[in-house]
Formats: structure tokens, C-alpha cells, sequence
């Protein structure tokens, strides 16, 4: 729907008003927190949770007391419900999988492989669906002795299930019938979303599967397309950090550098694309954990708009900052498992309002200007390797695609962050007892105690104010900017490295606060005002850590921000582009590794 050039306000329903924001100075007053890890983590967790006195110091000291007495809150409404719709004619034809465009094989034989690759080799014969998963299967399934090679990336996998799945499609291969160019393909889910004939965990010891046993929408969507879903994948407990270091399930490793996280909580299914295992897989975005991941295993990852993306199994699912969303290790398959998972669902109060993903999907510049805005102040707080990356890559938009860069002041950065967290951490707690934080890990007993324990309802209704604002000032930026792009590196550090040896294995974790908050720094933005944003693969460290490039668009404008990372595969990344990892013990060709059954 939107485009370069932009789309008028009057195309969109429950826009917010255009005003711009107060001027105010880039001030960051982040608390400072020591880095808690094994025992001590342990009973620092026990003191804090016996202790509401102790939990209010904590809360004072991380100023989340403060966010009541931002100025000019009170000139704003509170807005609960970030999701903007685009108008559009009443429901036409939906259009088909077989119209969408066709995905491009690899490039080269140092590339990863894309659906295409995956579909040529089925329709000529020489594999079928079920020769590969078999030998995917003796990779990633945990319940054997010895466990897969890469199943610390799974929680779990049904071998019926996926068996089952990948007969069927080679039987629509043999007879000339695939139903798309997901047919067939493997893919995998994280363990946040609802599947049939799973558990849903959250990579956790607690059981949130849905009562009807059913499967999300958009995951079914990959399913009609004939997508094979080998498995659900691991996950930071509950979603609430952004390393994927999980002492229930264990740690997956960042298959570019070992010694650093796959970052989350999307890790398992960020780990699983790296490694080679699948293409494409899906993650569940909070508070940038698709774009993390993505940008910490050098793939890419999709923050949708909010609402776009469906994930209802027996009743609408009500969240107010995530979102469901494809990563993938080439943009052409992103695009595939966008378009496909997000068509809409009628039975979904949010969903239903959104036009279809499988028409109009070609991306048209505008004969107008392409801006590319940057808040300088917030971008430079971003590591030196970092910053000179993310340099390099605006000077390649500019002089490669034509963009013009407009520089812009954000007000209220880091109160948003507060205010999102705030927001994020009252929503989870409040859907968790008591007993069920007990059966949490230390640190997100820590966390929810503290942070998401001790909002008001006075601080939260002032948080939902500090949405508002910032998506007015959004809404005034994309009016004198029509199609502005905000761009920013996905996080401020290149990784995040692992501290210690025992934070993997001790069985009581780690935390560090103030590198969480760090992480988050630039992706918590899209999730508190539901825009979408996309994380590129844009260059890699001397330590051989992938890191992103992230642009945040208008609602409903990711057929934009897909363009965008079309245009930079030519220079993003380096003069190789995108690299699987380079020891060969952290990869898997799977393709080439798998052989015919007969």
C-alpha cells in the first residue's frame, strides 16, 4: 500500500493526528545495574521476590518513577492500540499463491539456499520432501540418544507430524500439482506460537498450549502453501531478554562466533536459518526480537505492522507491542513468507482490516524523492565498529539508490524505552500467577518482580500517553517526509558476547539489565508505536559477528521496506554480501548432504 513517495493520512484508518512533537534534548539517565550471574543471581532474585520494600528500590532506582512527570503527557490522550489500517476496497479477489513472484535461486555455491533452490530440485526428481527431512530429523530431534547434531535450536519435533507432511508433498510433486514454492520447503515456528500436535512452552517448564490444540493462522498459512514445519524452535524463556540464553532448554550458539548469543528471544529460529537448517522461520517480535536475532546471525528479520499478521488460533490474540513475522537468510524468501502468512483472517478483529498480502506485492519508486531520516544524536551512541558501518551503508543508499538523508530529532527516546518496558513487562505479569513467576527462571523472576510488578495504574495509563505522543510526531515526520525511511544500525553493539562459561551452564543464568536495555535501544521503537521495521545483514567484525542495519517505515509499508533491502543486496554486507558461517561445523549443506531414497 504505501510507497517512496508516501500515501496521504486519509488512506489510513485510526492514524494518529499529525503534530509534531515537543523540542526536547536527547537526555538518557539509564540506571545502572550490576551484571548478576550463577548464585549470586540466585539470591539476589529470592531477596528481591520475599521483599516488596526492596523491589520498590530497585524500581526507583531504574527511574521508572519518573516516566509520570514527563512534560506535555497531559496535552495527549493515552492510546492503548498502536495498529493503523490501511483503507481499502472491500475484500476482491484474494489472489493465489502460484501469482506471487517467483523466488531466485542462490547465486552462487558460498550462498545459503532459497525456497527456489529447495523447489527446482523437487519438481526435476532428484529429492523429494521426504528424503529431506530425514536427514533433518537426525539433526535437530532432542528426544534420541545421542541428540542431534543442532537440536539444542529445538524444543521439540514431531516425527509423525512432519513425516506426514512431507509425504503428502511429495506426493503433489510426483503428480505434477505443487501448490506453491513453499511446497515442500522446511520451516520452522518458534515455540511461542501455537501448533498442532505441540506444546507451547515459551521455552520454559510451563505449558501455554492453546486448549483447542489448534494452530495459528498465519503458520497455517504457511501450512495451505504446503510448507513442511519441521519444528519448534528454542527461545528465551517467555521472551523476556534478548541473548536466548535458556537454562531449561539450553543455550544455541551463534553460528558466525560460538562464543557469542544468537541474541532473542527469536534465537532458536535466528540459530536455525544460519546454520543452513531451514530458509525461512518464524518469530514473534515484543521488543525486537526478530530483528535481534536476525541481526546478531546475520539474516533477515521482519517486525510486521502491528495487527498485520494473524496468529489467532481459537480466539483473537490481544498484545498491544508484538508481533508474529518471517526471518529468512535471503530477501526474496523474507518476502515469501511474508506475503503468505500474512494474508488476512476474517475471524481476527485486526487482522481482518488489512488488504491481502498476495496482490499488489511489486514495489513501484515514487518519481519523488526517497528520504532516508536519521536522528543523529541516538545513532551516534552506537559503537564505533558499529557507527562506521552504518555510515558506509547511508553512503551506499545515497550514492547507489538515489535516497536523500534528512536529519530529525525524536523526542523522548529514552522515556519511550521506559514506557514500552513498562508496558511489555505489565502485560506478561499480569497473564502470570505467582507460582507460575516461581517456576520462571532467576532473572525473570527478578524482572517481573521489580519492573513488572510495581506499575501503577497511573503509570501505566502515563506510558500509553507517551505512545501517543510519539506516534503523533511519527505521523508528523511522514507527512513532511512522505515514504521517510527511519534509519538506525538494529543494535548499538556488534553482538553480545557471552561473559562466561557457567552463564551457559550453571543452571542459574545471568543478567545484565543495562546491556538488555542496550540491545533494545533502537528496535523498542516500532513494537510501543506498531510501525514495521526490517533488520539487514550489513557487514560482519574482525570477530566475524554479523551486524544490522534496521529502517523503520509508515504503518503498513513493509512491501516498502522490503524494496529497500532489495536495493541494498548489491553493497550491504560487503563486496561478498551475506556469508554463511565460515567453520564448517556450524553449517550444514543440507541439500548437498541429503541423498535420494531410491
Amino acid at each position: 500500500m504505501s510507497t517512496a513517495g508516501g500515501v496521504p493520512a486519509s488512506a489510513f484508518l485510526n492514524r494518529p493526528p499529525v503534530r509534531k512533537g515537543p523540542d526536547v534534548p536527547y537526555k538518557n539517565e539509564a540506571g545502572s545495574n550490576p551484571v548478576l550471574r550463577g548464585v549470586t543471581l540466585a539470591v539476589v532474585s529470592k531477596v528481591v521476590s520475599s521483599s516488596n520494600w526492596i523491589q520498590r528500590i530497585f524500581w526507583t532506582l531504574n527511574r521508572f518513577d519518573k516516566l509520570k512527570d514527563t512534560p506535555y503527557l497531559d496535552e495527549y490522550e493515552i492510546r492503548l492500540d498502536p495498529t493503523v489500517w490501511p483503507r481499502h476496497e472491500p475484500a476482491g479477489p484474494l489472489g493465489a499463491l502460484t501469482e506471487l513472484p517467483a523466488v531466485q535461486p542462490r547465486a552462487s555455491s558460498t550462498n545459503y539456499y532459497t525456497c527456489a533452490d529447495y523447489h527446482e530440485l523437487y519438481k526435476s526428481g532428484k529429492l523429494t520432501p521426504s528424503d529431506v527431512v530425514e536427514q533433518l530429523l537426525l539433526l535437530i530431534r532432542r528426544d534420541v540418544q545421542p541428540a542431534g547434531r543442532y537440536s539444542v535450536a529445538f524444543i521439540d519435533s514431531k516425527v509423525d507430524l512432519v513425516r506426514a507432511a512431507a509425504k503428502a508433498s511429495t506426493e503433489r510433486y510426483q503428480a505434477g500439482k505443487p501448490l506453491s514454492e513453499l511446497d515442500g520447503v522446511p520451516l520452522a515456528v518458534k515455540d511461542e506460537v501455537d501448533l498442532a500436535g505441540y506444546r507451547t512452552t515459551k521455552g520454559s517448564r510451563l505449558d501455554f498450549t492453546d486448549k483447542t490444540d489448534g494452530t495459528a493462522w498465519c503458520v497455517q498459512k504457511w501450512q495451505d502453501a504446503g510448507a513442511v514445519i519441521i519444528g519448534k524452535t528454542n527461545m528465551h524463556e517467555v521472551g523476556l531478554d534478548t541473548t536466548n540464553n535458556n537454562q531449561t532448554w539450553g543455550t544455541p550458539l551463534n553460528p558466525h562466533n560460538n562464543g557469542y548469543y544468537t541474541g532473542g528471544s527469536s534465537g532458536g529460529s535466528a540459530f536455525a536459518i544460519a546454520a543452513g537448517i531451514v530458509p525461512i522461520a518464524l518469530g514473534v517480535d515484543g521488543g525486537g526480537s526478530i530483528r535481534l536475532p536476525a541481526a546478531f546471525c546475520g539474516i533477515y528479520g521482519l517486525k510486521t505492522t502491528h495487527g498485520r499478521v494473524s496468529p489467532r488460533v481459537s480466539k483473537d490474540w490481544i498484545d498491544n507491542v508484538a508481533v508474529h513475522g518471517p526471518m529468512a537468510s535471503s530477501i526474496d524468501d523474507l518476502a515469501l513468507g511474508y506475503r503468505v502468512m500474512a494474508q488476512p483472517d476474517l475471524c481476527a478483529a485486526r487482522s481482518s482490516g488489512f488488504p491481502s498480502s498476495l496482490v499488489n506485492t511489486s514495489f513501484t519508486a515514487s518519481t519523488g524523492k526517497k528520504y532516508l531520516a536519521i536522528d543523529r544524536t541516538w545513532v551516534d551512541r552506537s559503537d564505533k565498529v558499529v557507527l562506521d558501518m552504518f555510515n558506509a551503508a547511508v553512503d551506499g543508499y545515497v550514492k547507489n539508490q538515489g535516497y536523500e538523508v534528512v536529519e530529525i530529532n525524536i523526542p523522548y527516546i529514552p522515556e519511550g524505552q521506559k514506557a514500552h518496558a513498562l508496558t511489555i513487562l505489565s502485560e506478561v505479569r499480569s497473564q502470570l500467577t505467582r507460582e507460575k513467576i516461581k517456576k520462571l527462571s532467576w532473572h525473570n523472576q527478578l524482572l517481573l518482580n521489580v519492573a513488572g510488578g510495581h506499575a501503577t495504574a497511573q503509570d501505566f495509563m502515563f506510558a500509553q500517553k507517551l505512545r501517543n505522543l510519539l506516534m503523533c510526531h511519527l505521523a508528523w515526520l511522514w507527512e513532511k517526509y512522505p515514504g521517510v525511511l527511519i534509519l538506525t544500525p538494529t543494535t548499538p553493539c556488534a553482538g553480545w558476547k557471552i561473559g562466561h562459561p557457567t552463564d551457559l551452564t550453571s543452571g542459574q543464568g545471568v543478567s545484565d539489565g543495562d546491556m538488555s536495555l542496550r540491545s533494545m535501544e533502537y528496535v523498542y521503537l516500532a513494537n510501543f508505536t506498531g510501525n514495521p521495521a526490517i533488520s539487514c545483514p550489513m557487514g560482519y567484525t574482525d570477530q566475524n559477528v554479523p551486524v544490522g542495519l534496521m529502517a523503520m517505515g509508515d504503518w503498513c509499508s513493509e512491501e516498502q521496506l522490503i524494496a529497500f533491502a532489495r536495493e541494498g543486496e548489491s553493497f550491504l554486507a560487503g563486496a561478498d554480501g551475506i556469508r554463511r558461517p565460515k567453520d564448517e561445523q556450524n553449517w550444514i549443506d543440507i541439500l548437498a548432504e541429503t541423498k535420494p531414497s531410491q
